[in-house]
């Protein structure tokens, strides 16, 4: 079937992105289903950072590609051996498919999948197909989902079916900046009432994190990023502290507003000096918890004794740490009862067209999540 998709031609074009037009709307061939694969149209697909890594070559992948991860629509057809969706069902995307039989699938990690990595670095499905095509030559997907389309054939591993109450421009957020985010507070560092968390960056994925820290009753929840509108935002959102990740002395001050650190610092920025600040801000005994996927080359020091002598824990945390089947439909159930207000991540709603200049956005700080409706 002919659909219009977004693709990603050359990295590192110069920005503002809507004069240089790195993503280039096109009409492509989409193949359908294929054993253990789904058809979907495409009804929302939010713009993450995930995303811009690729468009400015921080994050290099084969190309061309079909950029777009964190969508979510409805099921239009489905492939040999699929079982648990029906045509009609309302899903929403996950960016790791999971095989469910690797080591760390077996072992209860499915966003570590061994081959899910693997498909994902080499631009296929699950599968190792590639159901793209512009003249006959195969289009890369992202992530397995490739979202910023009208309509996506992908592995059924990377589907989790919703509520169909669930408005899409806000059911699509549940596929990144949610699971990310939320899961981070409540899987990887497992906060528990009455802590004391700092979130540092405040993004999609950063707020998503912050909002995952009140739902899990956290006592003080410390806000850090450079922009002091985000930290207004922060405030109103329920963080009780914030603080400048430029200002002099930043370390000491949320020491001494948190009585000798926080328990959680989870770090949502992706920049060596987040990481630092994080480490430093956690208490004896804490954790730094970090999401933020910095560049490759990115670094930062430890210093052993005091890893040691404070019994400091650092961990990574890729998908929120999640188990999407498990952890989607609960953090919807949030969202649901209000405990978990998702909709105010959702900074505006724009049209594939607009996509470029949403990235521009997005690249400036002005968005938390922006969303392309689809059109049909």
């Amino acid at each position: 079937m002919q659909i219009r998709a977004a693709i990603l031609e050359q990295s590192g074009l110069p920005a503002p992105y809507a004069q240089s037009k790195p993503l280039r709307i096109a009409e492509v061939e989409l193949a359908g289903p294929g054993q253990g694969e789904v058809l979907v149209k495409v009804m929302a697909a939010g713009l993450c950072h995930s995303d811009l890594s690729v468009i400015d070559g921080n994050r290099p992948r084969p190309l061309p590609m079909a950029l777009g991860h964190e969508a979510a629509g409805i099921v239009e057809a489905l492939g040999p051996g699929v079982e648990g969706l029906a045509v009609g069902d309302h899903v929403v995307f996950v960016f790791v498919p999971s095989c469910g039989s690797c080591p760390c699938c077996s072992d209860g990690r499915p966003a570590l999948c061994i081959p899910g990595a693997a498909a994902n670095g080499a631009g296929t499905l699950l599968s190792g197909e590639r159901r793209l095509f512009e003249r006959d030559l195969a289009v890369n997907h992202h992530l397995g989902v490739s979202a910023f389309a009208q309509y996506a054939t992908v592995s059924h591993h990377s589907l989790v079916r919703i509520d169909r109450a669930l408005p899409f421009e806000h059911a699509a957020l549940f596929g990144c900046a949610v699971l990310t985010g939320v899961g981070a507070v409540f899987n990887a560092a497992a906060v528990r009432p009455g802590d004391k968390v700092a979130v540092i960056g405040l993004g999609g994925v950063g707020m998503a994190a912050l909002l995952g820290a009140r739902a899990a009753g956290a006592e003080q929840i410390v806000a850090i990023d450079l922009s002091r509108e985000k930290l207004d935002l922060a405030l109103s959102m329920g963080a009780t502290d914030v603080f400048q990740a430029s200002a002099e002395g930043v370390v000491d001050a949320v020491k001494d507003a948190t009585d000798g650190g926080v328990d959680h610092a989870i770090e949502l920025a992706g920049s060596g000096a987040a990481l630092q600040t994080g480490y430093h801000i956690v208490r004896r005994g804490g954790q730094l918890t970090t999401g933020g996927l910095p560049g490759p080359s990115t670094s930062f020091a430890i210093p052993p004794v005091n890893l040691v002598a404070e019994e400091k824990t650092v961990r990574g945390s890729y998908l929120g740490s999640c188990v999407p089947s498990r952890d989607i439909p609960r953090f919807v159930r949030l969202y649901q009862r209000g405990l978990l207000p998702v909709d105010r991540l959702l900074s505006e709603t724009m049209s594939l067209e607009a996509i470029n200049a949403g990235f521009d956005k997005l690249r400036q700080g002005e968005l938390l999540r922006g969303v392309v409706v689809m059109e049909h």
